[in-house]
Parts: structure tokens; C-alpha cells; sequence
């Protein structure tokens, strides 16, 4: 009797806290959207996957690696180049230049799209010049780049991305020893070979997985690849689904994405697992950088300012002239709702987020089962995973939520609810969240693990709960990079368009879909000062990464 009730009372002992089941809850629901569009894409009510193998997906699927894989090459040769040239080489401007490298992040890409289109366009300024310069009276008089195309959509993500490429190759480069490029010198290496032979096969790993990064947003894109009638497998998912009425479908070609991001995702961790490199001196010198002179200082300047001029300046120099030619504009009631609505959505999926990756941490922390530490990295994949994807993946589990839920209220009260989660201002949230919980997690866990476990315990044998001692000792410690991590969700949050158009209630609009909407309509100067403050919560990135020292 006694062996049973020991053996009871450590089956009771065994049986999860509050805090590790709320972190299976969390790490579950952030995983769930991924689940749902994996079991909607195999049980679809009408499965249409032979028809679409035979007719639209190999354009989609055709597509959609052209545009990744010319993205990222050129994205990595703009990002490779450019860190190479402000790490290793000094020359006029570079200070300032290795800081605005960084500028096209503040501009996302389809804002890039719209307002580059609107240049280069016949009866843009660029044409309108040509023609009275040489005096050409109509397009049969020459000949002029495609404005909307696939290789005008690469040239413009490119510029958009190319600093996801440059950040992670920047730091490869500086984190090389100056003694082995010395040692290289000596052997005979001039500049070009000490670039390819010797600092590029060392920064490989990070360009290749600045290069997944890129191909990964590319997936995602939906306004920029839209704009230039580029039909991709994200502009399938909009397609099938809104205008063949068939989910399963859309479901299905989102399968296809994620399938295509896990590759990417085992591609790039399997090349930094066969590329390893490790310093033999216990003590690095830094690289020193070589003066150029004369023709070539001002071919790096050149090197480095045409992609931030093309990638930042021309475009937010048109959006904004545009802005004060319609000063009207500003004033329009349904400008200033979509700001508040951003802000209010934004806003909500940060707090939101940071509190689910806080709760996450902290219960992995606290417990001992592998299970729940082996599931964190699992719940990155969101960030992964496409806006249109989270989006499919997030609707079906909440229709059915809420049918069960306005069921049971119903059996028991009489009274129909209705839909209480779908097709509201949660949905919206709830996807925001999944999307960039990888940002939150990222942070709470780096922070959290600086913070040493004997502080827990000092806590703890003090008389402080579990939540006392998360909000006493570790919320002040980890403040920092918190707030960060908030920041960066509300700024993905203000320029997230895919995952917003599908979910949003009716008439809800927010500065990214106004743009969007807008500038589809061929209404530049109505979307321009929505751009415009896209854009400049977009700079809040650029602004941490410059104080953070990373620059």
C-alpha cells in the first residue's frame, strides 16, 4: 500500500506546472497554422491539384525560382561587394556610405515597385526626358526596358534585399583575422585573388545564408511580383483561393512554398555544417583597411552609392513628391483610420508577441523535459513560412473555433453569436504574431540566457514564485533587448501586406493595404503619404542597427 501511494505521488510529481503547459500551449498554437495548411492541402473538399499540376503551377513554381535565384545572386554580389569594400578598403564617404547600405530596409519593396515604375514608364520623367533629348516622337522611335517584368521585379527586390546579405557578410568579413590575409599577401595574392581565394570562401556561410534570407522574402512577396504581373506561387495562393473559391487549392500550392522554405532552411544549415572555419591564434588582429586613391576611391564611393541611390533615394524621392504635390491628401479621413489601425494592429501583435515568447522561454527554462526545448526552434519556422501561407493556416482553425464555440452558446442560451474570432481584428493579430514570433523568441532567448540560473535560485529560496522572479528579476535584466524585439515586430507588423489582405474584416484598412490598393489603381500621389510613413517607421531598423554598434 505504501509502494502504490510513492508511486502515485511521483506520477503526481511528474505532472507538468502551469508554466510548462503554458508553454506547450503557446509553442502548439504558434505551430497550429503551419499543421492546419499541411492537413487542409491533403483533405481538401475539392481536390484540384491534378488540374493545377497540368495548367498553373509549373508558371507559378517556374517562376518563382527564376525570380528567387536571380534575386539572390544579385543581392548577394550587391552585399558581398559592397561589405568587402567598407570592411577592408577606405575611400571617400565610407562612413556614412556603410551606414546608409542599410537604408533599403526601411523601404519595402512593393513602395520600391510603385514608385521606380512611375519613373521609368513612358510618360515617366526619365522617358519624357529621353524623347526631348534626342527628339523621339513616340515608342516606335526606340527602344526602352519593359517596365513591368520579371527582370524588372528582380532588379527591384534586389535592391530592396540586398542588405539582409551585406549585415551578415559584413560581420564575416570583420570577424577575419588580419594575420591570415597578411600570410596570403605574402604568398603572392593580389587583391582580387586575397578577395576570391581567400576572405570569400571564409564569409561563404554567411553569404549563403544572407542569400536563403532573400530567396525566403522573395516567396513571401506579393505586392512588388503583383504590381509587375509576375504570377508566382504567392499570387497562385490569391488566385486559387479568392477568385476560384477553392481553399484546398490554395492550400496546396502553399504546401508547394513551405516545402520550398524548408529546402532553403536545410540548404543553408547544411553548408554552414560542411563550410567550417576556426582561427588558430587565441588572439585576432583586426583587419586593417587598405587607403585607395584616386580613381579607384571614387569607383568604391560609386560601387556603394548607386544601390542605395536606386534602392532608397529615387524611390522615397519620387513617393515624396508625390506627397507634397497632394497636400489634400494628408487630410483624407481614411489616411488617418489606416494609421490608427496600423498602429493599433502592429501594436498589438508586439505586446502580444514579446508576452507569448517571454511565457515560452521562461516555462523552457523551468522545466526539465526536452521536449518542450526541442519544440522552440520549431516554433521559428513561422517567420519562414509566407504571409498568404500563415494566412490560409490561421483562418480554417479559427472558422472552426468559432462555429464550435457560437454552437455552444446557442445549445445552451438560445442566443447565435455569429463568428466571434474570423474575419476580425484578432485574426489579423493572431497572424502577425505567428509570423514574427521567431523576432520575439530570438531576442527573449539570447537575453534570457545571459541572465545565470543561480539568480533563479537566490530568488526562489528568498520566497519569490516562479512569476514573482520572472517579473522581478528577469523582466528588468532583459528590458533591453525586449523593447527591441517589440520595435522590430511593429515595424514587420506596419509593412506586412499578404497575411492583412486575406484576414482583414471588411473596409479595414491599413497603411500597407491603402498603398497597395492606391497604387494598383494608378493612384501614386493617394498612396503616397502612407508610403511615406511605411517608410519611415521602416527607418526605426535601420536607426537600432546604427546605435546597437553593429555599424
Amino acid at each position: 500500500m505504501v509502494d502504490q501511494t510513492a508511486q502515485i505521488s511521483r506520477r503526481a510529481v511528474r505532472l507538468p506546472d502551469r508554466w510548462t503547459f503554458g508553454a506547450f500551449l503557446i509553442a502548439a498554437l504558434v505551430l497550429l497554422p503551419i499543421l492546419s495548411v499541411i492537413w487542409i492541402a491533403f483533405h481538401p473538399t475539392e481536390n484540384i491539384w491534378g488540374h493545377l499540376i497540368q495548367t498553373t503551377l509549373p508558371r507559378y513554381l517556374r517562376n518563382s525560382v527564376i525570380l528567387m535565384l536571380a534575386t539572390g545572386l544579385l543581392s548577394a554580389a550587391i552585399g558581398a561587394g559592397a561589405a568587402w569594400l567598407v570592411v577592408m578598403t577606405r575611400f571617400p564617404g565610407r562612413r556614412v556610405l556603410e551606414i546608409a547600405l542599410l537604408l533599403p530596409l526601411a523601404l519595402p519593396a512593393y513602395i520600391a515597385a510603385y514608385a521606380l515604375v512611375d519613373f521609368w514608364e513612358y510618360a515617366g520623367p526619365l522617358q519624357t526626358w529621353l524623347r526631348g533629348l534626342f527628339g523621339w516622337q513616340s515608342a516606335r522611335d526606340y527602344w526602352f526596358p519593359e517596365p513591368r517584368s520579371m527582370w524588372a521585379a528582380i532588379f527591384v527586390l534586389s535592391l530592396a534585399m540586398y542588405p539582409y546579405t551585406y549585415l551578415l557578410t559584413r560581420a564575416a568579413f570583420r570577424e577575419q583575422s588580419a594575420n591570415m590575409l597578411e600570410v596570403a599577401r605574402a604568398l603572392g595574392c593580389g587583391p582580387w585573388a586575397l578577395f576570391w581565394r581567400v576572405a570569400m570562401p571564409l564569409a561563404r556561410p554567411a553569404i549563403a545564408a544572407g542569400t536563403a534570407i532573400v530567396m525566403m522574402e522573395v516567396l513571401n512577396d506579393f505586392g512588388t511580383v503583383d504590381y509587375f504581373a509576375v504570377q508566382t506561387l504567392t499570387t497562385g495562393i490569391f488566385t486559387t483561393w479568392l477568385q476560384g473559391y477553392n481553399a484546398g487549392g490554395a492550400a496546396q500550392i502553399a504546401c508547394v512554398i513551405l516545402s520550398m522554405v524548408l529546402l532553403l532552411a536545410g540548404l543553408e544549415k547544411y553548408n554552414r555544417r560542411k563550410k567550417r572555419f576556426h582561427s588558430l591564434s587565441s588572439r585576432a588582429v583586426p583587419v586593417s583597411p587598405t587607403q585607395l586613391i584616386g580613381l579607384k576611391a571614387w569607383l568604391a564611393t560609386a560601387a556603394c552609392l548607386l544601390p542605395i541611390l536606386f534602392g532608397f533615394v529615387i524611390p522615397f524621392a519620387i513617393i515624396a513628391g508625390h506627397a507634397m504635390d497632394e497636400w489634400s491628401e494628408w487630410l483624407e479621413p481614411k489616411l488617418w483610420r489606416a494609421i490608427f489601425n496600423t498602429v493599433t494592429l502592429a501594436g498589438s501583435a508586439a505586446i502580444l508577441t514579446i508576452l507569448g515568447a517571454l511565457f515560452l522561454v521562461y516555462g523552457a527554462r523551468q522545466s526539465r523535459g526536452k521536449l518542450l526545448r526541442a519544440l522552440i526552434p520549431v516554433t521559428s519556422i513561422g517567420y519562414a513560412a509566407p504571409g498568404a501561407v500563415l494566412a490560409i493556416g490561421i483562418l480554417f482553425p479559427l472558422a472552426a473555433f468559432d462555429t464550435a464555440v457560437a454552437d455552444f452558446i446557442e445549445a445552451t442560451t438560445g442566443y447565435d453569436p455569429g463568428l466571434l474570432l474570423t474575419g476580425t481584428v484578432a485574426a489579423v493579430v493572431i497572424a502577425y504574431s505567428v509570423r514574427f514570433f521567431a523576432i520575439g523568441l530570438g531576442a527573449v532567448e539570447s537575453a534570457m540566457g545571459r541572465v545565470t540560473p543561480s539568480m533563479d535560485m537566490a530568488s526562489r529560496s528568498l520566497g519569490r514564485t516562479l512569476g514573482q522572479t520572472l517579473r522581478e528579476v528577469h523582466v528588468p535584466l532583459i528590458r533591453g533587448s525586449v523593447v527591441v524585439a517589440a520595435m522590430l515586430i511593429f515595424v514587420d507588423g506596419v509593412k506586412e501586406l499578404p497575411a492583412t489582405l486575406i484576414l482583414r474584416p471588411f473596409n479595414f484598412d491599413t497603411l500597407a493595404v491603402r498603398v497597395y490598393h492606391e497604387a494598383s489603381l494608378e493612384h501614386l500621389e493617394r498612396a503616397a503619404p502612407a508610403a511615406i510613413l511605411v517608410t519611415l517607421v521602416g527607418l526605426l531598423p535601420v536607426l537600432i542597427l546604427a546605435r546597437s554598434g553593429r555599424t
